[in-house]
């Protein structure tokens, strides 16, 4: 059996839908390469079957909002001392700016390097869907 060691101080990612891991590292925690970070991938999991956890010492601040997008479940866990201090549950964002594109070519947000993609969440059935804020393109959120 594999053992990780708990962290004294940072985040827990926890509960992100196996496979997705990888995903979310590099997609949000490129940038934290000079922090101890373990991502660990198809732990057992009584409620997913199977999960991936991503631990990461002495960061405390990650955006909820782009892991919203990829899997509304994950959990992040603030450890302090060795003790979990504070529990954040990963939502659905009612509104995004910035994390990605609109699909429509012809939007000004693909050729105007001044306007910045906003969405508001159009549809959510499972799958989070945006309307695009400029020109009403339905855009869901792609890794």
């Amino acid at each position: 059996m594999l053992e990780v060691k708990g962290i004294q101080n940072g985040i827990v990612i926890d509960h992100i839908k196996a496979g997705n891991g990888l995903k979310i590292f590099n997609k949000l925690l490129s940038e934290h390469m000079d922090t101890p970070v373990v991502l660990l991938m198809n732990v057992d999991s009584k409620a997913l079957g199977k999960k991936d956890i991503i631990k990461l010492a002495d960061v405390f601040d990650i955006d909820l909002d782009i892991l919203g997008l990829i899997d509304h479940n994950i959990t992040v866990n603030v450890v302090r001392d060795s003790k979990i201090t504070d529990k954040r549950k990963a939502n659905i964002p009612e509104e995004v700016t910035g994390l990605f594109n609109c699909i429509n070519p012809r939007c000004i947000t693909n050729s105007d390097a001044y306007a910045v993609p906003k969405f508001k969440l159009y549809e959510m059935n499972g799958t989070a869907e945006y309307i695009c804020s400029y020109c009403e393109e339905i855009t869901k959120y792609r890794l």
